[in-house]
């Protein structure tokens, strides 16, 4: 009988060296991805991640709008990438949550998409990102975002899912996006409470949400820790 394909094991995980790979098991070839030891597929980490500061946050929505104008050309917070919920029923600092596209290093909605739409684009710093000309508007890498809210958003006017891409590609803002440029999020915050970074933050709940407080803050009355 012949011998069965042996699964990819701990060890082999851990060939990646760094928390700038991450495995996934072998099957179709993904974009701008490269193979270890022929058994273990792995996706370039992102180049470019977004924190944020829910304590810092104001509220006032203007980086959804710039996310939205920047991107389709009109503000309209149904089609921003970066998501910001407030509740009013709840006290100060959990009243507000950022929920801003996290770049994971294992991705669950690349695997998802059936047309591989959704990649590493190698192109930009390996974030990812939805080809929309590719996009069949399955949802299914909506469903399989494990964060609520999920961080690919439903373009309900053109009818395909699109999520951050850091601003690489902004057709109606005349700055140099992406990894290597300007994020209209953070350019547009008035409270600095959007920040980018090089640096792959921890891999947690908490992980992308951090202290961008100062002592200047701190004069305005509100914590700084």
């Amino acid at each position: 009988m012949a011998n069965e394909p042996r699964k990819a094991s701990r060890r082999d995980f851990l060939k990646v060296g760094s928390a700038s790979l991450i495995g996934l098991s072998v099957g179709t070839l993904f974009p701008g991805g490269t193979w270890l030891d022929n058994k273990i597929y792995a996706i370039p980490a992102s180049e470019g991640y977004l924190l944020v500061d829910t304590k810092k946050c104001a509220g006032c929505l203007s980086c959804m709008l710039a996310c939205s104008l920047t991107h389709e050309g009109k503000e309209n917070l149904s089609l921003s990438r970066i998501q910001i919920m407030q509740d009013s029923f709840v006290g100060f600092p959990n009243d507000i949550t950022m929920s801003q596209c996290r770049q994971c290093a294992y991705p669950p909605c690349v695997e998802a998409c059936p047309t591989k739409a959704l990649h590493a684009d190698e192109n930009n710093g390996n974030i990812r990102v939805v080809e929309t000309g590719k996009c069949i508007g399955c949802q299914r890498c909506i469903e399989a975002c494990p964060y609520d809210s999920n961080r690919v958003v439903w373009n309900h006017e053109s009818k395909h899912s699109q999520k951050c891409d850091l601003c690489a590609n902004t057709p109606f803002w005349e700055e140099e996006g992406g990894p290597d440029g300007k994020q209209a999020c953070v350019a547009v915050c008035p409270m600095n409470a959007i920040k980018f970074t090089k640096t792959i933050p921890t891999q947690s709940d908490s992980g992308y949400n951090v202290n961008l407080r100062n002592v200047h803050y701190g004069k305005t009355g509100f914590p700084t820790n």
